[in-house]
């Protein structure tokens, strides 16, 4: 698979609703970020959905290096 496009290099804080089905943009293309809006098509890449467990403020992954998709760990500062 080919390498996501960096789209950020910091993470974006994001309230996420308990119950409620995310779709995390994957290849870096989305306008959307750090949530797909299609931009993948044609690609390898597929979103990653999820639904949140709790409502909760979290720190969206914007450089698509992270060990955990969707969610930052600190893998910007490595870029």
């Amino acid at each position: 698979m080919p390498n996501p496009k960096i789209a950020g290099t910091s993470p974006i804080r994001v309230e996420l609703e308990a119950g409620k089905t995310y779709a995390y943009c994957t290849c870096g293309e989305s306008d959307n970020q750090p949530f797909c809006n299609g931009a993948h098509k044609g690609t390898e890449f597929v979103p990653k959905v999820f639904v949140a467990e709790e409502s909760k403020t979290v720190g969206m992954c914007t450089c698509k290096q992270t060990g955990n998709p969707g969610f930052c760990d600190g893998s910007h500062k490595a870029l």
